[in-house]
């Protein structure tokens, strides 16, 4: 396993549309075990999708289960995610290992039903909401080609810069 690159804005490759997986093998499993390596070496990462790291295909990993008194699905590999259903909307805080330096405020569904695979191709659905609804849809723009940045309700009073805390 190998800790990967993390693509950055403006990075012109986080903008490409990602192609769908059609081959579930051992190369696809090795893969998604780098990816998540790569998430864990994050700060604080709930969710990493393959087109952060130069891999322009339908993957993505998530797991907010670390937050306390967040209904959850646990650990998720999905493959060829689709939203299938959405409803209700909320105004939520976000950030991306894409953009380090930024957060930003971005209206979501709260309410969403997603259909995925998993690395070895089976079909699964998953009725999500609050913040793992949120967390999934933010993973599920990167796929599209969009960050938060391209989402936040307005860049001038909805983009707030990092603070760095010195140690």
């Amino acid at each position: 396993m190998a800790i990967l690159d993390i693509l950055k804005l403006p990075d012109p490759r986080l903008k490409e549309v990602s192609e769908p997986v059609v081959s579930f093998d051992d190369a696809l499993r090795a893969f998604i075990a780098d990816l998540e390596e790569t998430r864990l070496a994050g700060p604080a990462a709930v969710g990493i999708a393959a087109p952060q790291v130069g891999h322009p295909q339908r993957i993505v990993i998530l797991d907010v289960s670390s937050r306390p008194k967040t209904p959850n699905h646990g650990h998720l590999v999905l493959v060829n995610p689709e939203i299938v259903h959405w409803e209700g909307y909320a105004t939520g805080r976000e950030g991306c290992l894409s953009v380090p330096d930024y957060t930003g405020n971005v209206i979501r569904a709260t309410h969403i039903r997603l259909k995925a695979q998993d690395a070895d191709g089976r079909e699964s659905e998953f009725e999500m909401e609050g913040f793992e609804a949120r967390a999934v849809q933010h993973e599920l723009d990167h796929l599209d080609g969009l960050l938060f940045v391209d989402r936040v309700v307005s860049r001038r009073t909805d983009l707030y810069r990092r603070k760095v805390y010195k140690t």
